[in-house]
């Protein structure tokens, strides 16, 4: 048997074990199965892989992506740059940390947004998912600013924003990295002035369960381009699976 899962701290929200389930059904895979494994705290991933010794690999989400660094034996080099991982590679019992946001985002946004002239973007939030997204945009030359409650993490707050709402106009790709919004806490959204958002704005959000988010919702309100993270989602996972078997 080979076991694969996803590690977090909440994880009823994830369509990762229905994915992966699903593939393995579809390449007849009887042997391989995949888990989700909801984890109080990073430490309990020691405990985690003696219990599961047929465990190959596995995917992380918040709130672990820079937590799990301490446990990994080694890391793939532009995952390393990145410094965060959403991905571990288990072999000869070592773990190796890999990024698959970075190509998931980087595609799915290629697919999606054509760049204007003004090409500046804001990230929101400053967590781990917000670092693959970042340096898929420096990959991609697109100007970025992180937005975040702290203004020691980032270069802008949302308080910025309630005082100068005009300045949004400044930002035609929005990108929302932080958890606002997921099911069931599907009224939350980033504190953003919406009303000042126009037809040029193109809004990105990383979470897919709802599949419209209210941040997502209150664009298209006034005509935004509009995209969740669904793709991502399915083009992360590729990534995953070629890792996992390479």
């Amino acid at each position: 048997m080979k076991k694969y899962g996803l590690i977090g701290k909440k994880l009823s929200h994830s369509f990762s074990k229905d994915y992966f389930s699903k593939k393995f059904m579809d390449l007849g895979l009887t042997d391989h199965s995949y888990d989700l494994f909801p984890l109080e705290s990073i430490g309990q991933i020691e405990e985690l892989i003696k219990a599961n010794p047929e465990l190959q690999g596995f995917n992380i989400t918040i709130p672990y992506k820079e937590e799990i660094i301490p446990y990994l034996d080694s890391m793939e080099e532009n995952a390393k740059e990145i410094g965060a991982f959403n991905v571990v590679k288990i072999k000869n019992n070592k773990l190796i940390g890999y990024n698959s946001d970075f190509f998931g985002f980087k595609s799915s946004l290629e697919n999606w947004y054509k760049p204007t002239k003004n090409n500046k973007a804001l990230v929101l939030g400053t967590g781990g998912a917000s670092k693959a997204v970042a340096a898929a945009l420096s990959a991609l030359n697109i100007e970025f600013k992180y937005v975040s409650r702290d203004n020691q993490k980032a270069s802008l707050t949302y308080k910025n924003f309630v005082d100068t709402p005009e300045l949004i106009l400044e930002y035609p790709l929005i990108i929302n990295t932080t958890p606002l919004g997921m099911a069931p806490n599907t009224e939350s959204m980033p504190e953003l002035p919406y009303k000042h958002l126009t037809s040029d704005h193109f809004l990105y959000d990383l979470v897919y369960n709802p599949t419209e988010t209210k941040f997502l919702s209150l664009g298209k309100v006034q005509n935004c381009q509009v995209k969740n993270g669904l793709e991502m989602l399915h083009l992360q996972a590729e990534k995953s699976w070629e890792i996992w078997n390479s």
